[in-house]
């Protein structure tokens, strides 16, 4: 019996994984065609710096009270009532446990509505003061320098209250994920990034600028997103309302969700702070390098977002109940399945990345304004940014692993030490080589984190460390010892492909040499995998054979 309820899991696990990629990858796609549509309006001009500062600022107090503090902190905590409630003896106690859990999603439903309104009050009266920090200085002066501060500060304004929105939505993902309910929260981007690119071309001839017209559509999506899944939580038996402000500081359960907050923000804080610096930084170096290095980090985002991302949502539910039921074998072992994953996906596509990371960065962006400036100064930025990717991933499935024992206090130190590197190098870097130096610190910076992630993983005696490190080592040296050889014929196959479709648009001229290569990296890869008699390439050609079995019975 025992037996069967872990493969019925493992299932659920797998089926709410292929659901939340699927949905993950239209976003992300939909997201790579805002970037597109941004290109294709704004490019690398003065323009797209200040939307991408004005944008880049309500969007760090998001990751701060929305996706990395709310989801990270709530869930733990929600799923602990919810594992009382189901060892609960008697259906009186069911009851009674069903109740505080009622009054905790409410508490914290009115905790994150008051301050979250508060940040944007704040942000929005602010704002002619924050965007000077943003403010380049090179190649502006005089009245040129004041209309860029002046159309900052309008963007800033427009897109601050999408914060509110936002975290709202944060609130109910963190609720429909708590009961292993992943395709709403995995479909509000897909809204969010369709309603932006829309936006833009529908009110673009009706604002003063492009940017102006995409602003608000980030708005317009925040509130879509929220909207969106209120009717999924009512549904579900979660519909939240509004408790005093006295009831939600002084709940039991809000409590421990801000004790785990207090250390998060200031974690999340030092990490999402490496984006706020660098592109302080950025803006004193030249125009068009904010906005190149927001391209090239949009590439990363897209392979990041599908698997790295999408992996650490599933599993923290489960890695929460697993630690709440003291399983630390089964808790070692999904851990570790998930980092060898992360490890077959990232680190090949590294390899494929800098082979074709030029062609990739012409045909996603190069039309209208995107000329071969703008394509040269991503490149820079890309190369160096997408070698971060392994390190990058592995982040966002360690980090679960304290989440899901209540220990939010060594992921905040691994953020400061990594923040520390980062601006450190960013300093010395950003000069001598412009938006690529700052890519390669922040790609330090999260190798960096990475390392002491592992480091105070050791102080935790219920997570055999040594066996997850020496598991991501050693599978991460055969990855890419596998991943040269594979990338020999795709390198050799590059130029050759290039001269035969060289003279169409760049979708053929680009697109079709990409696919190919593609395609014939992927099988080397997959070959060599089954040669090696890889685990993981196993497993998941065993779960397919093993469908297919199961379906034509």
């Amino acid at each position: 019996m025992k037996n069967e309820n872990t493969k019925t899991k493992s299932r659920s696990l797998a089926k709410s994984g292929l659901i939340l990629s699927f949905m993950t990858l239209l976003s992300r796609i939909l997201g790579l065609i805002r970037e597109m549509t941004k290109a294709a309006f704004l490019a690398t001009t003065g323009l797209a710096d200040a939307f991408g500062v004005a944008f880049m600022i309500p969007n760090l107090f998001r990751r701060l009270f929305a996706e990395n503090s709310v989801s990270v902190a709530f869930i733990p905590t929600f799923k602990s009532y919810l594992e009382n409630e189901k060892n609960a003896q008697t259906d009186e106690e069911k009851q009674a446990i069903h109740k505080e859990m009622k009054q905790f999603v409410n508490s914290t439903f009115t905790l994150v509505t008051f301050l979250t309104a508060i940040v944007v009050t704040i942000g929005v009266i602010l704002s002619p003061w924050i965007v000077r920090i943003f403010a380049s200085k090179e190649g502006l002066e005089g009245d040129e320098l004041s209309a860029s501060l002046s159309e900052m500060n309008i963007l800033t304004r427009i897109m601050f209250p999408y914060l509110l929105f936002i975290s709202i939505a944060a609130l109910f993902q963190g609720i429909l994920n708590g009961i292993k309910i992943f395709a709403p929260s995995g479909f509000t981007p897909v809204l969010f990034n369709s309603i932006v690119i829309a936006a833009t071309y529908i009110l673009s001839p009706h604002c003063a600028n492009p940017a102006r017209a995409m602003s608000y559509g980030v708005l317009f999506g925040g509130i879509v997103q929220a909207g969106f899944q209120l009717p999924f939580v009512i549904k579900n038996g979660w519909g939240v309302k509004f408790t005093s402000l006295k009831s939600a500081f002084t709940n039991s359960g809000t409590r421990q969700v801000l004790k785990l907050i207090a250390p998060t923000v200031i974690g999340m804080a030092a990490y999402q702070l490496n984006d706020v610096v660098s592109t302080a930084i950025a803006s004193r170096t030249a125009t068009g390098i904010v906005s190149s290095l927001q391209y090239s980090l949009r590439l990363q985002e897209l392979i990041l977002g599908i698997f790295a991302v999408t992996i650490g949502t599933v599993i923290l539910p489960d890695l929460s109940g697993l630690a709440k039921n003291e399983n630390w074998s089964e808790f070692n072992k999904m851990l570790i399945l998930a980092i060898k994953i992360i490890t077959v996906i990232t680190i090949p596509i590294t390899f494929y990345a800098l082979i074709y990371g030029e062609n990739l960065i012409i045909l996603v962006y190069k039309s209208k304004r995107f000329t071969d400036e703008s394509v040269r100064l991503t490149l820079e930025a890309f190369r160096f940014h997408i070698i971060g990717l392994f390190f990058i991933a592995v982040n966002r499935i360690i980090s679960p692993a304290f989440y899901a024992q209540s220990d939010a206090k060594s992921p905040t130190w691994a953020g400061m030490i990594g923040f520390a590197f980062n601006m450190a190098l960013a300093f010395a870097l950003a000069k001598p080589m412009q938006g690529g130096g700052i890519a390669l610190a922040l790609t330090l910076a999260s190798f960096v984190n990475t390392v002491a992630l592992l480091i105070f993983m050791t102080k935790n005696k219920k997570t055999n460390v040594k066996q997850v490190v020496k598991s991501l080592i050693l599978y991460a040296l055969k990855i890419i010892a596998l991943s040269l050889i594979a990338s020999v014929p795709v390198y050799f196959l590059r130029e050759p492909l290039l001269q035969v479709f060289a003279g169409h648009n760049r979708f053929i001229a680009q697109g079709v040499p990409i696919i190919i290569s593609a395609i014939v990296f992927a099988v080397a890869g997959v070959l060599l995998l089954l040669i090696c008699r890889d685990e993981v390439a196993k497993l998941v050609i065993g779960k397919f054979f093993h469908k297919n079995k199961n379906g034509s019975k």
